[in-house]
């Protein structure tokens, strides 16, 4: 693919971190923790950008693995850092492109659902949810989005509302029916073959995700695990500089990527 993801960069540093955000944000989402990052490991290079479907790339269409072409095209050598539909493009990077990534920091990801009937039944209901963005809008849709239990914990402010209206509802529909769960392929086996080393965040109040983030940490070959107290799905909303710290951390000590997750 040739199309360049807009994006933002903050700082000019030697070490480069990219950030891919969630459905239905922008790259802006990611500001809050890059700018508390760059406070504590100044010598970084943000990027933050807007995934395929979402802000000024509502007009670029690409499946999760040329998403991840498109991101290593922008970071290059990099520590790559996603959050859900993020992070799904990351672990793509991680296995598509590990030598352009250093090392990979999924927040609330999975690497996909591996029965063929629940990932066909998944595919299905982001259709259905396709069709709804087209049919009732963007602002109608991200009420009942943002009403789900999933969101529960943010408040108005931390849900970011003014940034996610810049989206479109072709950008959105594209973007579940190229990058949804149901669209993926499951990267569970190819994790546990893979040497990048990757630290898998979740909210400690989102069990699901705890569970699968645990899972992603034991499945790499050089994994780690970080909860975030007292948060739920969208940790790096709710509690952005416990994410930038954690992530900080991660970067800073290179030798502790390799440290096994045996529980």
């Amino acid at each position: 693919m040739t199309s360049v993801l807009p994006h933002t960069v903050l700082g000019d540093g030697p070490t480069t971190v990219v950030f891919a955000h969630g459905f239905t944000q922008t790259r802006t989402s990611w500001l809050p923790v890059a700018t508390r990052l760059r406070i504590h490991a100044p010598n970084l290079r943000c990027i933050l950008v807007d995934l395929p479907g979402h802000g000024q790339a509502h007009d670029i269409v690409a499946d999760v693995y040329e998403t991840a072409s498109l991101l290593c095209a922008i970071g290059r050598s990099a520590h790559y850092v996603g959050y859900s539909l993020g992070a799904r493009a990351v672990l793509g990077a991680v296995l598509q492109h590990p030598e352009n990534v250093i090392s990979a920091v999924v927040l609330s990801g999975t690497a996909g659902i591996e029965d063929r009937q629940e990932r066909e039944a998944r595919r299905r209901s982001d259709e259905l949810l396709a069709k709804r963005i087209i049919d009732i809008g963007v602002e109608a849709f991200l009420n009942e989005w943002l009403a789900q239990p999933l969101f529960a914990d943010l408040s108005p402010t931390d849900a970011q509302v003014t940034e996610r209206l810049g989206n479109t509802p072709e950008g959105l529909a594209s973007s579940l029916r190229s990058c949804g769960q149901g669209a993926t392929a499951p990267m569970w086996d190819s994790i546990a073959k893979c040497a990048v080393p990757i630290l898998a965040i979740a909210g400690s109040r989102d069990e699901k995700f705890v569970a699968l983030a645990r899972r992603i940490a034991v499945a790499a070959n050089n994994g780690r695990l970080a909860l975030v107290a007292n948060a739920g799905h969208s940790a790096h909303l709710q509690h952005p500089d416990v994410v930038a710290q954690e992530i900080a951390y991660w970067i800073n000590n290179p030798k502790e990527n390799s440290t096994p997750i045996t529980s």
